[in-house]
């Protein structure tokens, strides 16, 4: 978790526009980092861009920007359609809920973390 986002501090930290940027890690540091983990997953598919190099729990929502623990290469393309772009969208929408204090910071935190797919079709699809 990023120490610096609290319930008390989203709106001087998550829901300021930018922040989330402003936070980001270098592409320098999440390229060799989705390289190394592609291979220690064991990854048949080895070529970078068939992933995103994707927070755990999200920036946008507190999760820490750089902690290898936190990020991981996510595959842009999945049989079964969960796949990166889905689950930006689920944290697109978990930071807005939270921004407008309908959703608390750790819940939101809590649901991606354990279960991406049933927080999406929670606060997405309302399934």
């Amino acid at each position: 978790m990023n120490s610096a986002v609290t319930e008390a501090t989203i709106d001087t930290t998550i829901c300021v526009r930018g922040w989330s940027r402003s936070v980001r890690p270098p592409a320098e540091y999440t390229e060799a980092l989705k390289r190394r983990q592609i291979r220690e997953y064991g990854y048949a598919d080895r070529r970078l861009r068939s992933y995103e190099e994707d927070h755990l729990i999200p920036i946008g929502i507190g999760g820490s920007p750089e902690d290898p623990r936190n990020l991981w290469p996510e595959p842009r393309e999945t049989a079964d359609g969960w796949n990166a772009d889905r689950k930006d969208e689920l944290e697109a929408v978990l930071a807005r809920l939270v921004c407008a204090r309908q959703v608390s910071l750790r819940e939101a935190q809590r649901a991606i973390a354990t279960d991406w797919i049933a927080a999406y079709r929670r606060f997405v699809t309302g399934e």
